[in-house]
């Protein structure tokens, strides 16, 4: 049987290029996402082998979506597709419970045997990443603790790509009211009060690209 896949990255043609990559090694494509939130509800619709996930998505990047996956979906395997090779996007991903992590420059070489070794229950690192941060990973050095729900860490993200809170209640499907609370809550736990403040703890956070 066909290994199933569910593609999500915020570029058309980086999604075109990926089904026909995994096309013709015979893996089953069942349907493709444009931002992270989309993927989530995807993947549960199609419960797929493995979810192919962009890290720097709109609305809801790759980390969480890996993270909300894991939590309500843990028979669907997750990839994690990226150019960043920093120890942060690593060692997040990993306790996101991403199974494989794969460098876009080196995606035609090693995505097939990211998805063979997943699917085997395996763990994949694409061979550039760097020793020095998976030994970080193995020695349990654990990062300064998020205070954000994963709720409130989609709101900073989406603060951080420059939508007004009215937006953001769109996007979510919740109140302006409920979106200003997680906005006000938010920024009270990381005491900053300022979106330029705000945008740079995103990115140290790997919720934006810098």
């Amino acid at each position: 049987m066909a290994i199933r896949v569910v593609i999500a990255d915020d570029h058309a043609l980086v999604r075109q290029g990926l089904r026909a990559l995994l096309e013709r090694e015979g893996v089953q494509v069942m349907g493709e996402a444009a931002d992270g939130q989309e993927a989530v509800q995807l993947v549960a619709s199609l419960l797929p082998d493995i979810a192919i996930l962009d890290i720097s998505m709109p609305t809801l990047n790759g980390l969480d979506a890996a993270r909300e996956l894991q939590r309500s979906l843990s028979k669907t395997k997750t990839i994690l597709l990226t150019r960043h090779d920093e120890s942060q996007y690593v060692t997040g991903a990993l306790r996101a419970g991403a199974k494989g992590y794969v460098l876009k420059s080196q995606v035609a070489a090693d995505l097939m045997q990211a998805i063979r070794q997943v699917e085997r229950g395996g763990v994949y690192l694409s061979p550039n990443i760097s020793g020095a941060v998976v030994d970080g990973y193995l020695s349990k050095t654990e990062p300064a603790a998020d205070p954000l729900t994963s709720r409130e860490r989609q709101v900073l993200q989406l603060i951080g790509e420059g939508n007004s809170t009215k937006h953001i209640a769109s996007l979510l499907g919740i109140s302006a009211k409920t979106a200003e609370s997680h906005r006000a809550r938010l920024m009270r736990k990381l005491d900053i009060h300022e979106t330029a403040s705000l945008v740079r703890y995103a990115i140290r956070r790997g919720l934006l690209d810098p």
